[in-house]
């Protein structure tokens, strides 16, 4: 029997910023809810502001729209910033050590396809 993991935060991909899948080429994406200073929002994927309902801890896995990935690393500041502004960045490059405390560390994998609408979960 599969065990259910608890989804602790769910959004979704409300506005995309004009430079945002700029970032593909460093294998990163930085989500950023509707407080975004005008300067940042151009590169940013403008997210549903919602409570995180646990930890974000390495081994959980975030999934943007239909494709997984598995959390390798989480930054000290991911849990309070994602809560309080919506704001962190997700780096796709394996990372085991978080080098930046907003930063979120997945597998090295496909970059998502993102569009207005696109489903964020974490669980």
């Amino acid at each position: 029997m599969a065990i259910q993991k608890k989804t602790i935060f769910e959004t979704e991909v409300k506005e995309i910023g004009k430079d945002a899948q700029d970032f593909k080429a460093v294998n990163m994406l930085i989500f950023f809810g509707d407080e975004a200073p005008t300067d940042l929002r151009d590169s940013c994927f403008i997210i549903d502001v919602n409570d995180v309902n646990g930890k974000i801890e390495k081994g959980m896995v975030l999934r943007i729209g239909d494709t997984d990935y598995k959390i390798t690393a989480v930054g000290n500041e991911v849990n309070t910033n994602l809560k309080n502004l919506g704001h962190i960045a997700v780096k796709f490059t394996g990372e085991e050590e978080a080098e930046l405390p907003g930063s979120l560390y997945v597998e090295k994998k496909q970059f998502p396809d993102i569009k207005v609408g696109t489903k964020v979960t974490i669980s």
